[in-house]
Formats: C-alpha cells, structure tokens, sequence
C-alpha cells in the first residue's frame, strides 16, 4: 500500500543493529528487508546487522541495554504488560521502550489433546488428571510461549507442580520446529503452542485425533487483568473437525521497537520503510494464502501504526505526514 509521504533520506552513514530470531523464521526475514529498504535511502558507507534472538524478552533486554538499536518482539500487545512493568522483565528502564510500527500476524495460543482421552475441557482436564506428556515452550525467562503458557495454566488452577504430581510429564522447546514434532510423531499425549498458520498443526492432525480446548471465560479475565493479554478466537474452519468456533489468548503480531533516544531521523526512516515498501515484503509471503502466511498481508499502514506502547517521536512524526493519526 504506497502512500504519499515522500521519500526521507538520510545523507549520512549510519550502523544499525537489530535482533530478529533463531535465524530462519520470520523476523530475520523482516529484518533483512528493513535493512535493505533503509539501506538504500542512507549513506553509502552505512552498515546493518541482525542479531539472533527469540523474539521475547531477550530482544527488551537488548534493546533497552543498547546492544541492538531496533528488536521485533513476539506477541505485540504483551509488550504493554512488559512496558507497564507487569510481565516477565520489570526494570526501572522499561518505560524507555517505544514502537516503530505493528506488523500483523494472526495468531493464537492453542491447547490440543489427542482424543482417545476424552478431554474436552479444562474442567475436564482438571478432574480426570490423565497423565499426559506434554510438548509446550520453555518457560526461560525469555521466552513469552512458554511464559504464558505457565500463567494460563496458573490462572486455570492447574500449576506446572500440580500437573506433574497427577502424572504428567513435559516436552520442551524454544520454537516450532522442536516443540511440535514431540507430538506429531506421539512422543507427546498434547501440546500447547501457537504458530497456527504453520504445517506442523496439519500434519498432527494427519497423524493423530486431536481436541482442541477452549480457554474458560474466568481464566481469560483473569489473564486480561494480570497481564493485558487480549483473547481471541479460533474460527470454526482453522482446524479439521471443529464443532464451532473456541475462545484462547490472542498471541498475535509482530512490534518493531526501538528505544526512546534512537534519532528521530532514523524512526522516521524506519516508519516509511515498513509503511512505503510493503510490496517487497508481501511478496516474499505471496506464495501462501494470507490465511497461511505467518505475516498477515495485505499490510495497512493504518493498523500498523496502532501500537501497544508508545510510538518513538520519529515513528510519529511519519505517522502524522501519512495522515495515518492526527
């Protein structure tokens, strides 16, 4: 979606770092095509280099700690929790951490069980106490699928103690690729994680009976008043042999962050560029459904400027150009 703001250049040469991910998953990919795009609309001599990361509270550490100018963190309204100091990092800085934009990606965090247990809900869950193997994300201290993945567990009276003294054992990971293979391949009974555009939820559905569990109505208030996490909901058709649509906590999109002393020059060139150039990106998406894609497109710059925490001056002087806030 072009606009009509014009091109910003910066004469210059400028170094930035960035933490994207694990290194094959998509914030790296956003990464390289803000460096690219930036690149090009600054001096010749600038220089750009991503980090590896995870996306959680690992790319706040960096940011706010100054090892990287700019991070992508993973959900972006969790950030608010962090911001607010409520979350998984608290630091007298964190009120130093501004947007730059919010890059969509829909997504949930999902509870399935194979069928055979005939475990429907969390009530259920709760009172029969099979006893499961479990494949969830590592609760780490930087990881936020497995940080809230304890907290929904927590809120729903079933600790992590709790689960192991009726039997329960657990399957970790950092990421998709080796969390869901426990339970695709059966190793694991169920699995809790996110990343629902993804073949993994395919293929165990392929392999195995699933049910997927709604989050109860309480314990979703419960975790929007703790924490701010919104919920949201699984429509009927995401997945093979739902019986209707199922509330869970909202886990989506992408913020790219920076911190408050970044130049405004360069917030203001990093806006335009994720705002001015979303063809670039949706085209390296173009060959799956925006359904599909684990970055939602068509980009709308009108949404990307809705962020969780306050926008960097830069970022919102560009915002305010576009005509996108007032």
């Amino acid at each position: 979606m072009a606009l009509t703001v014009l091109t910003p250049k910066i004469d210059r040469d400028i170094t930035i770092q960035m933490m994207g991910d694990w290194g094959v998953a998509n914030l790296h990919r956003l990464c390289g095509w803000l460096a690219m795009e930036m690149g090009s609309r600054s001096g010749p001599g600038s220089r750009f280099a991503t980090w590896n990361g995870q996306g959680g509270t690992d790319a706040i550490i960096a940011v706010l700690s100054g090892i990287v100018d700019t991070s992508f963190f993973v959900p972006a309204p969790f950030a608010k929790t962090v911001y607010e100091g409520r979350g998984i990092y608290s630091s007298d800085n964190v009120n130093r951490l501004r947007a730059i934009a919010t890059l969509p990606q829909d997504d949930r965090l999902v509870i399935a069980i194979q069928s055979k247990f005939g475990v429907k809900t969390l009530d259920d869950l709760r009172h029969e106490k099979p006893p499961l193997t479990i494949a969830l994300a590592f609760d780490d201290g930087e990881n936020m699928v497995g940080f809230a993945t304890n907290r929904l567990l927590k809120a729903a009276n079933m600790s992590r103690k709790e689960l192991e003294n009726w039997g329960c054992s657990f399957l970790e990971g950092a990421a998709p690729w080796d969390t869901m293979p426990h339970a695709i391949d059966g190793t694991a009974d169920a699995v809790i994680f996110e990343a629902i555009m993804t073949p993994y939820w395919k293929e165990l559905q392929a392999k195995h009976e699933m049910t997927f569990i709604p989050v109860d109505d309480e314990v979703l208030t419960a975790l929007e008043r703790e924490y701010g996490w919104p919920r949201g909901t699984i429509p009927q058709d995401r997945f093979a042999g739902l019986h209707g649509p199922f509330q869970t906590v909202d886990f989506s999109d992408f913020l790219l962050m920076c911190r408050d002393d970044l130049d405004d020059d360069i917030a203001y060139l990093m806006a335009w560029c994720v705002c001015e150039t979303t063809a670039t990106i949706e085209r390296q998406y173009a060959h799956l459904s925006p359904r599909d894609s684990p970055l939602t497109y068509p980009l709308d710059p009108a949404k990307m400027c809705q962020t969780s925490i306050p926008l960097h001056p830069g970022a919102d002087a560009y915002y305010r150009d576009a005509k996108l806030i007032s």
